[in-house]
């Protein structure tokens, strides 16, 4: 099996920022709206959705629009690809 070396690194770029990880980590307990997500921060809308269009550009993440808001969840395939290459960087 091949290694996407360039797509691990999209991913782990997304995570090099402490509030794309918690963002991430809020995620993995189902979708959120913007609104929740937005709750858990000192930082303005524009900032995150910035932070968002990192995750969702990514592919950890996906985005659909309900109304007015948007929600966000973690994308099952970019998740399992990165914990595919974690688990086999520790198998070595």
């Amino acid at each position: 099996m091949t290694k996407n070396y360039k797509e691990y690194a999209v991913y782990l770029k997304a995570l090099a920022d402490e509030t794309r990880v918690k963002i991430f980590d809020m995620l993995a307990g189902g979708e959120l709206c913007a609104c929740k997500i937005l709750e858990e921060f000192e930082i303005t809308q524009p900032t995150l959705s910035y932070h968002m269009k990192i995750l969702c550009e990514s592919g950890l993440v996906t985005s659909r629009k309900d109304g007015v808001w948007m929600k966000y969840s973690l994308n099952e395939k970019g998740l399992a690809t990165l914990t595919n290459f974690f688990e086999g960087v520790r198998r070595g």
